[in-house]
């Protein structure tokens, strides 16, 4: 995900909170939404997204008022869906937690098709794309039709694409308890896929559609390359050991709910098997972190002309949240026997401000920016804006995580394994609810201030998944601690 994009996201984030915040306001003191209210609403909402909204059971990020333009990540036509998250996955996933919730047949209906939408997008390779696109299936090499031999094929791991879908439908398949035979063939095809695409060493690709050959991967520690170009040079990078976008962090998780749901321990030891590689990829001293990407002799290599060979203060922060969820499912220490000497170092390399440099050179530690004409340099004082070269340091926060996990006996970890939250009706769930209900419209949409960046379109009413899922898990929680208490 580009830092352009994030940016955005931020923004649209805080329009959401603006939204919320501001017709939930003359609520605040006395909030007396009736759940008959809330199940309206969020019938009438959902019988909109479903029936205005979606194309063939699916979604993408967001959408003009009137629907003439839409958008994921970019442009889309009106036959098109996104299954980057904000898009199916996420609002499939809304519905099938909305029914938990609340009972409601018709969210599971919502959330069957939702699923059915990624089935008939899932690729040959076993994974998916960042997109659908069901009027133009002949230029994808699709699972059950459409695309011939040289057509695209390359499931993507990354800004969790392929796991999200991934996790939603094995959600759904438990939920519909495997006797849905296109949902569990989905889910079997794919994990059977991501089992096969993952290397010897434990590490994962950042996109592929082809298995790798183990004799072509020799299983090595990470170490530093004598040398390393100071230009981009174009190389493919595609098969490289990745941890670009915390990919590994949300393979590891779908590996272990894969287990949870199937008791199939060939996916508890996939994500082992990721763990180990996370070990094996720490750099030697002076800089016992990581690196985004790793070539096939275990050495930081280039990825994009803005992704050079260094060590992360970025996906580093991830990686040690994932050794940390490792060692919950499993209390072995091994996992988190790393950490202490990252902490440390992360600590040493922070910038002032309490920030860390996305990238530090090799062997230095001096941190690395580009200018806005791709130059690597030193300073940071002409940096694109596209991307996050300067980042907040989450230190502290997994150093006090760190040693509560340290402390934590085997059955504080289990909880943690899978943690359902209690609901509890309180004076604030119940304005929120008050809010959401207020605020929808007379044709069932939820409408906020937003851009369509790629119509040119600013400050404009929009409709944005992310503000459907949000009320419509406010409205289920609301009815499901009202019916509890």
């Amino acid at each position: 995900m580009t830092v352009l994009t994030w940016c955005r996201q931020i923004k649209c984030l805080l329009l959401i909170c603006i939204f919320v915040w501001g017709a939930g306001a003359q609520n605040t003191l006395q909030a007396d939404v009736s759940v008959e209210e809330a199940q309206q609403a969020m019938r009438r909402a959902t019988d909109y997204f479903t029936t205005q909204v979606s194309t063939e059971g699916g979604y993408l990020w967001r959408y003009s008022r009137d629907l003439k333009y839409r958008e994921g990540e970019g442009r889309a036509r009106d036959t098109m869906v996104w299954v980057q998250p904000p898009g199916t996955p996420t609002v499939g996933a809304a519905y099938l937690e909305a029914y938990q919730k609340t009972g409601q047949a018709y969210l599971l209906k919502a959330a069957r098709a939702a699923g059915e939408a990624l089935i008939k997008g899932q690729l040959k390779s076993g994974g998916w794309n960042y997109y659908i696109d069901f009027e133009r299936r002949a230029q994808m090499q699709y699972r059950f039709d459409g695309g011939g031999p040289k057509v695209r094929n390359t499931t993507t791991f990354d800004d969790n694409t392929s796991q999200a879908a991934l996790h939603f439908l094995i959600l759904l398949d438990q939920e519909l308890k495997f006797k849905d035979e296109a949902v569990h063939g989905a889910v079997m095809y794919a994990l059977d896929a991501f089992l096969k695409a993952q290397y010897p060493n434990g590490g994962w690709p950042q996109r592929y559609d082809e298995f790798p050959d183990p004799q072509d991967y020799p299983v090595l520690k990470a170490n530093y390359p004598e040398s390393w170009s100071r230009t981009f040079p174009k190389q493919k990078y595609l098969n490289y050991y990745t941890f670009n976008d915390n990919t590994i962090e949300d393979l590891v998780n779908v590996m272990f709910l894969a287990h949870h749901v199937y008791q199939d321990d060939r996916y508890r030891e996939a994500a082992l098997k990721a763990g180990d590689f996370i070990l094996l990829a720490q750099m030697p001293e002076p800089q016992p972190a990581w690196a985004q990407q790793y070539n096939q002799q275990m050495q930081p290599a280039w990825a994009r002309k803005f992704e050079p060979p260094a060590v992360t203060g970025g996906e580093s922060q991830g990686i040690i949240k994932t050794l940390m969820q490792i060692y919950i499912y499993t209390g072995d220490k091994k996992y988190l026997a790393p950490i202490p000497k990252a902490l440390a170092y992360l600590k040493k390399s922070e910038l002032p401000g309490g920030k860390l440099a996305r990238f530090y050179e090799l062997k230095t530690n001096r941190p690395l920016y580009f200018t806005k004409k791709y130059d690597l340099t030193y300073k940071d004082n002409d940096l694109p804006t596209h991307y996050g070269f300067i980042i907040n340091s989450k230190v502290d926060s997994l150093e006090s995580r760190y040693e509560k996990l340290l402390k934590a006996s085997p059955e504080k970890l289990k909880s943690q394994q899978f943690p359902q939250r209690r609901l509890r009706l309180t004076p604030s769930l119940a304005a929120r609810a008050q809010s959401v209900v207020n605020a929808l419209n007379k044709d069932g949409a939820w409408l906020i201030q937003g851009d369509i960046r790629s119509a040119d379109l600013d400050n404009v009413p929009i409709i944005d998944t992310r503000v459907f899922v949000r009320n419509l898990s406010t409205l289920a929680e609301f009815i499901a601690a009202s019916q509890q208490d």
